[in-house]
């Protein structure tokens, strides 16, 4: 921060048999803690004051600015208007700035009436993946796959609610103690969760889950190791060939990218409709219908779930079913569909294993409210999935596909599943540094006959476990 770094620093003299050994002498070390603890005072007190200037000029500049007419303007022209209003208000105080602080000031303040305030920054920002808001001051951010506390501050806890607001505000949601958690998007398709008081103890929360506008393809997800070309040319014929294919990992795996990028593989002359709870997808064709869930009103009424719309999207004459994340009922209304002429439908579902994927499902069927005998709910879900990928968030923060594979049907009560894919871990370097890959099995999947049929030729050693 320009007005910290102006404060005068103080270094305590050593002394000299401390200074001869080069070890710190207990009163040293005394001093030294004394000088961090008072930086941090005077940091704390430097941010407070800073915050408190912000609030007054953000205040005045309502006063200033015709709000009515700055929805009429160009963003650039808005820009404009709040930076010579806020440069008026500094010279009403009186403060003393220098020319780089002011500047700092003015941009601060387009943040605040056209942008998230204090995080704008962070969202602009292309190396950020995630905004972590555990409070008005305490802010942390995700950067390949590390968390990272940063410097960013509200006022209070009122300033982090009009920001939260303003988030849910642009996509017809609301927040507030009827209704403290809340999901919602960004203008850039950014996946926002709130929760505020009295569920969050300590104050607003907000996680952002960043997309860029730009959505990652399948020639990136190469790039970064998360795939091989081969399985990259499997997906894409699982697709074209309309198999159903359920993606399944953790939080954080990137289960909506790899959505993304196989739903970029179905043929622009179909007709796809995708279902969600806050709309994330990028899909590129243009026959695309985006349907999105409604929470219920202040009333308790009005409530639109995933399931009323799995079910209407049966009468939309769909040609895929891109479902952005199962979590209840609505498992029930997708099987049902994948077995009677939707083929080809997508979906994800948080779960560790191909096997917890499968079990996942049938507890959501459970939560239809129908008693189904689970020897039925098994059979519905081995006919109707063929395809379950395995999605892994590595320790570094790398994404990695660790399982492929194919539901072969039951034996007994169990469903079958055949591995076609799987992640390999071995050493690499002389550091002894473990690396991983994704390779063949050696099994060649049954779905193989189904891809020939639809005139999908796959290279011959596709499935050939030699080493790669």
């Amino acid at each position: 921060m320009a007005l910290l770094d102006r404060l005068h620093r103080f270094e305590a003299p050593k002394s000299e048999a401390s200074a001869a050994s080069g070890e710190k002498a207990p009163a040293e070390r005394k001093t030294e803690r004394t000088v961090e603890s008072a930086e941090s005072k005077i940091e704390k007190d430097v941010t407070s004051r800073h915050q408190e200037l912000k609030f007054r000029v953000h205040n005045r500049l309502f006063d200033l600015l015709d709000l009515a007419k700055l929805t009429k303007l160009s963003e650039e022209r808005i820009r404009a208007d709040i930076a010579v209003a806020t440069r008026r208000v500094l010279e009403e105080e009186k403060v003393l700035l220098t020319l780089e602080e002011r500047e700092q000031l003015v941009e601060e303040m387009q943040h605040e009436v056209l942008g998230l305030g204090p995080i704008e920054p962070l969202l602009q920002d292309p190396t950020v993946c995630d905004i972590l808001v555990n409070g008005h001051d305490d802010v942390y951010v995700e950067r390949n796959g590390k968390l990272f506390k940063t410097s960013a501050r509200f006022k209070d806890d009122a300033h982090l609610m009009r920001i939260i607001e303003k988030i849910v505000s642009a996509v017809g949601r609301r927040v507030d103690e009827t209704t403290p958690m809340v999901d919602a998007r960004l203008a850039d398709g950014s996946r926002v969760n709130a929760i505020i008081p009295p569920l969050a103890l300590d104050g607003p929360s907000v996680s952002i889950r960043r997309f860029g506008t730009d959505p990652l393809t399948a020639d990136d997800l190469i790039a970064h190791g998360a795939v091989t070309p081969e399985v990259v040319k499997l997906l894409e014929a699982i697709v074209r060939a309309k198999l159903n294919v359920l993606i399944s990992g953790g939080t954080g795996a990137g289960k909506t990218t790899l959505l993304n990028v196989m739903s970029g593989f179905i043929p622009t002359d179909e007709r796809i409709v995708t279902i969600e709870d806050s709309a994330e997808l990028q899909l590129k064709q243009e026959h695309v219908v985006r349907l999105e869930t409604r929470p219920a009103n202040i009333e308790g009424k009005g409530l639109i779930s995933q399931r009323h719309l799995v079910i209407n999207s049966l009468r939309m004459r769909p040609d895929r079913i891109v479902v952005g994340e199962v979590r209840g009922g609505e498992a029930l209304d997708m099987l049902q569909a994948m077995n009677t002429g939707h083929d080809g439908s997508l979906t994800t579902v948080h779960a560790n294993s191909p096997r917890d994927a499968l079990s996942r499902l049938e507890t959501m069927i459970a939560m239809s409210g129908l008693e189904i005998p689970q020897k039925a709910v098994r059979a519905q879900v081995a006919a109707a999935i063929n395809v379950v990928v395995q999605l892994v968030r590595m320790p570094d923060g790398s994404r990695r596909l660790s399982s492929l594979q194919e539901l072969t049907g039951m034996e007994g009560e169990v469903v079958t599943m055949q591995e076609i894919f799987k992640l390999e871990r071995y050493r690499g370097d002389e550091e002894g540094q473990i690396l991983s890959r994704v390779v063949p099995t050696g099994i060649r999947p049954r779905f193989a006959e189904r891809l020939r049929f639809a005139g999908i030729e796959l290279p011959s050693d596709l499935f050939d476990p030699r080493d790669r």
